[in-house]
């Protein structure tokens, strides 16, 4: 892979990151204030709140696993190994990095994963 791919990709990591933990953050903050207006005898939105809440913890959890993976990316490039399949060894192709920046797999090993797992 050229390194001018490989920065790119790199830039793009570092973006996805910072915008995600801007994410985070934002939900966590509007979620705050969600809280501090409710009055607590309303039963119904307060369930409605925990509804919420537990939404945000699992889209919470869905980022802090996306940028543990964005993470992952980025030191494989600096290990020099960004690019190559972690189970086959194989090169993951341009267009599949292009479109998940951080994938670990090629499409053969994740779709048999995939099998795996259903």
């Amino acid at each position: 892979m050229d390194k001018a791919f490989i920065q790119e990709m790199k830039e793009m990591l570092i973006k996805q990151k910072q915008l995600i933990i801007q994410n985070i953050a934002a939900e966590n903050e509007e979620f705050r204030e969600l809280i501090e207006d409710k009055d607590p005898k309303d039963f119904a939105d307060i369930a409605s709140d925990d509804i919420d809440k537990k939404m945000l913890k699992t889209l919470e959890a869905q980022e802090i696993n996306r940028l543990q993976l964005i993470d992952a990316a980025i030191a494989r490039i600096e290990n020099e190994h960004y690019g190559k399949c972690m189970k086959c060894g194989e090169k993951i192709p341009e267009e599949r990095l292009r479109a998940i920046p951080y994938a670990f797999l090629c499409i053969k090993c994740k779709s048999k994963d995939e099998r795996r797992h259903r």
